[in-house]
């Protein structure tokens, strides 16, 4: 049985150095995310340092960005690339999201990876507490929560 599904993919909108930028970061996204999760949290603590939390609207221009330029990553399947090619964009631009990765809170299980800032995750279909957070990488300066 097949199932359609309709993508919010816009590969429009964005100018043409940024475009090429945001693919690139994808690339390094995608590659990242074949990792084991503790390469990629290592990876990710030693790219943070020096950034400065980033703010809800950075993180989200990052997040929008990211899915304007990938399919791949605006699908349903895309949260961990998704979710690292947002966090290396803010970083690029000098400040940190939080980047999670947790499982569902109740069954079915299901894991996902999202970006948090200003308090919450960042334009996620989810309420705030519909997953358990098992990797946290915060901006260098904030504890990790226990």
């Amino acid at each position: 049985m097949t199932n359609e599904q309709t993508l919010a993919h816009h590969p429009g909108g964005l100018g043409l150095r940024r475009r090429l930028l945001v693919h690139a970061v994808v690339v390094v996204a995608r590659l990242l995310s074949t990792q084991t999760p503790a390469r990629i949290e290592r990876a990710l603590r030693r790219l943070r340092g020096g950034a400065r939390p980033a703010s809800r609207e950075e993180a989200a221009v990052a997040r929008r960005h990211t899915v304007m330029v990938s399919a791949f990553c605006s699908g349903p399947l895309g949260c961990l690339p998704r979710s690292i090619a947002t966090v290396l964009l803010c970083r690029l631009q000098g400040s940190w999201a939080t980047w999670r990765v947790g499982i569902r809170r109740y069954p079915p299980f299901g894991a996902h990876a999202w970006v948090e800032a200003g308090g919450g995750a960042v334009d996620e279909p989810y309420p705030d507490d519909f997953h358990i957070p098992l990797l946290t990488v915060t901006p260098a300066e904030q504890p990790a929560p226990a």
